[in-house]
């Protein structure tokens, strides 16, 4: 079974099991899908994927907004600011990859590489 047909046989399951498709296809993993970077649905990635996919975007804006409405501001450090930044980005990534994993073992999904 190529890429495609396992995603779409994961999306499938999920839908059966009544999950909400903001949680396994969330606009990031959607553009990263027109992109042609082949991600499985969250569930069923790999924690690396997950941690990586959504910690540094979503921290990076963070940090981004935090130091044009707030830091700069204050008179922060540059060097502090990115450095909060980055500690935001792996918080983030490592709390929604074990929200994925937690998803796929309530919801008994498949391991991807299982995948019929």
């Amino acid at each position: 079974m190529d890429f495609e047909e396992k995603k779409e046989r994961a999306i499938s399951i999920m839908k059966s099991k009544k999950m909400w498709s903001s949680n396994y296809a969330p606009p990031l993993l959607r553009i990263a899908w027109k992109m042609g970077i082949r991600i499985p649905p969250l569930p069923f990635a790999r924690f690396w994927q997950v941690a990586l996919l959504m910690g540094i975007p979503i921290g990076s804006v963070w940090g981004i907004l935090m130091w044009f409405f707030t830091w700069k501001e204050s008179g922060m450090d540059p060097t502090d600011a990115i450095a909060r930044s980055l500690l935001f980005d792996v918080w983030m990534g490592i709390s929604m990859a074990l929200y994925h994993w937690w998803r796929r073992i309530a919801n008994n999904l498949p391991d991807w590489d299982g995948l019929k």
